[in-house]
């Protein structure tokens, strides 16, 4: 068997590179090379092109966050971002493999299901203090938001449970299931006033112990964080000194990933998993991929410990979309991963289980749609 190389994996350093996106199919392919080679495609060096992320590393424009845009990706401008392209690769390579030599066997792999829930803020009116409390109180009466106001004091009254507060429901369901879950929590600042807490509360620590007693729970690096070492090391070592275990898996905030910066820093922290490589509000593969690799660092040319888990999607992904159009797309996007036994994962939120009648189509697919496939 001879296949061709493009020479991407022989070349040194970076460069913007022109080239042909071709249909192969019902799938694309890239690097294009002779008749001779096993493959119409270099499949080595397109794998690598998409999962180090090459193009990140290239000039782009980035949205007032500072991520990566789907709409700047080759998978979103060229239509295989829903597809997980470099799987489907594999396949096609194994196929070849098997004709030319039929006695070789390969390990059996078979679909995981790995929901993950971003609880950046658990709560809606509990655990915020007295001067939190009092500004949330002052802002619903000054808007006339009297409903608010109600349910707040209720909430702070002990009268009725916090809105946000969908733990023990999440743990049930996930106890029952077959699927493995993570569960992240922020211990820095949030972002905006409305969403902070102080996360120093026994209550809030005594959440976490709680859900790390049934499930895993991960760590969201607040986004003042990203760009600074020291803080990210102490908001690691608070939830380790918590949960009394190494942190195994985290997520940045507002779904940012600064390559290569921000995963050279959680190599250096010895984190095993990040879950960040999705795009927020974009459904599909950012790294071409429903499968857990290894992050290789292109300036530095080595191969590191870090397992980057992609996610084919937020909830966030989902908003202004009827609920038959969510299931619809849900259940296109598990078959395509079943197609190739690789890994579902999808980012939903604590808030996404409250019990108003517009959560409906969450709470049954991760109760009953996820199960369906682990078993």
């Amino acid at each position: 068997l001879f296949f061709q190389s493009y020479g991407l994996l022989e070349q040194q350093g970076l460069e913007s590179m022109d080239f042909a996106v071709k249909k192969w199919g019902d799938t694309f392919g890239f690097f294009s090379v002779s008749q001779n080679s096993g493959l119409p495609f270099d499949i080595f060096s397109a794998s690598f092109y998409m999962l180090t992320r090459y193009e990140e590393y290239l000039p782009h424009v980035k949205d007032e966050m500072g991520r990566f845009m789907a709409s700047e990706s080759l998978a979103f401008k060229e239509g295989f971002l829903q597809q997980p392209i470099v799987d489907i690769w594999a396949y096609k390579f194994k196929s070849k493999l098997m004709v030319a030599f039929p006695e070789l066997v390969f390990p059996k792999k078979k679909m995981v299901i790995h929901p993950v829930i971003e609880a950046a803020q658990p709560y809606a009116y509990k655990q915020k203090g007295f001067f939190r409390t009092a500004i949330g109180f002052a802002d619903g009466l000054l808007k006339g938001k009297f409903r608010d106001v109600i349910d707040r004091a209720q909430v702070v009254l002990g009268i009725k449970r916090d809105p946000l507060d969908t733990f023990k429901w999440i743990v049930n369901k996930a106890n029952r299931s077959d699927f493995k879950l993570t569960v992240f929590f922020l211990l820095g600042n949030a972002l905006s006033f409305g969403e902070s807490m102080n996360t120093h509360r026994q209550k809030f620590n005594l959440l976490i112990k709680y859900v790390a007693d049934y499930k895993e729970v991960g760590l969201i690096f607040s986004f003042n964080s990203l760009k600074d070492y020291e803080l990210l090391k102490s908001e690691k070592r608070r939830l380790q000194a918590i949960t009394n275990r190494a942190l195994g898996s985290s997520i940045n905030a507002e779904y940012l990933v600064n390559l290569p910066d921000i995963y050279r820093h959680l190599v250096e922290l010895e984190v095993k998993r990040d879950f960040t490589m999705v795009f927020r509000d974009t459904i599909g593969w950012r790294a071409g991929t429903c499968t857990p690799f290894l992050f290789y660092d292109l300036d530095y040319e080595i191969k590191t410990p870090l397992i980057i888990h992609p996610s084919a999607m937020t909830t966030l992904a989902f908003q202004k979309k009827y609920a038959s159009d969510i299931e619809k797309t849900v259940n296109n996007t598990i078959k395509a991963v079943e197609n190739v036994n690789g890994t579902f994962t999808m980012i939903f939120s604590n808030k996404d289980f409250s019990s108003t009648e517009n959560n409906k189509v969450w709470r049954s697919i991760f109760s009953e749609k996820l199960q369906e496939y682990a078993q």
